[in-house]
């Protein structure tokens, strides 16, 4: 009979070493990639904080707020101006100065025959002040008198202060300027019997209340429908009282703007 080998059944405490260090029953161990390396030296990601967004709104809205608030500034001012100025009219009903021409008689006039005038007027104005609780301070005021855009003489009215319910009367002499006049206007005149006249008066007023003052503000007075003989001869001129419209505008000066 042939022998038959039989396997130890006594087990082996020390089994074959796995290939590459490998333990027995595990995956097979291999050297790292290149990529592995490369990332191994990496540091760890860390995300960057977010800036925050630049505050626009928060800027556009301080501009709106502040706009809104003067604007509302703005209107209560007005507001107030209003109340103030329709009370000031209740207590004192303000009105403006009159004028109007008392007597006016042209002395003395001639044309020569190089255009040069020579003249003399003696003009009386009556100012009247129609409130009761308003006084009127005048400065000196300058005086022109035209006739067809022809300027025939000048003057002044002295300064002077009118108290409520007050009548003034002022009273200048005009004389011709050195003006020089082209053969056809001076040709015109001197055919002329009587003369249509203008009269402009420009001065400065301010206004007292009780102890308060004002600023003065410029008032120009145009006085027109005036027409006077003119003297022949030696003959005396006679004394118009003439039935003269005469208008008062206030002038107002803003910056370089004047407001009539």
């Amino acid at each position: 009979m042939a022998e038959q080998v039989y396997a130890s059944a006594k087990p082996n405490h020390n089994p074959p070493q796995a290939l590459n260090g490998g333990g027995g029953g595990g995956q097979p161990s291999f050297p790292p990639t290149k990529g592995q390396t490369y990332g191994a030296t990496l540091p760890a990601y860390r995300p960057q904080p977010r800036k925050p967004p630049p505050r626009r709104r928060r800027r556009r809205g301080c501009c709106c707020s502040c706009c809104l608030w003067i604007t509302l500034i703005v209107v209560a001012l007005v507001f107030l101006a209003a109340i103030a100025a329709g009370v000031f009219y209740l207590i004192y009903h303000p009105r403006r100065p009159t004028f109007e021409v008392g007597g006016l008689r042209l002395a003395a006039f001639n044309v020569s025959a190089a255009g040069h005038i020579t003249s003399r007027l003696d003009l009386n104005v009556t100012a009247r002040n129609p409130n009761s609780k308003i006084a009127y301070l005048y400065d000196a005021a300058s005086v022109s008198v035209f006739s067809g855009g022809v300027d025939i003489g000048d003057g002044s009215f002295p300064a002077f202060v009118q108290n409520g319910k007050n009548t003034t009367l002022l009273a200048t002499t005009l004389s011709a300027g050195a003006q020089t006049l082209d053969s056809t206007a001076a040709s015109d005149l001197r055919k002329k019997t009587s003369l249509p006249l203008e009269i402009d008066v420009d001065t400065k007023v301010g206004v007292k209340i009780g102890g308060l003052k004002t600023k003065r503000m410029g008032i120009h007075v145009r006085c027109v429908g005036i027409d006077v003989g003119v003297p022949k001869g030696k003959a005396a001129a006679p004394v118009a009282s003439p039935n003269a419209d005469c208008k008062v505008k206030l002038r107002i000066k803003i910056w370089k703007w004047t407001i009539s």
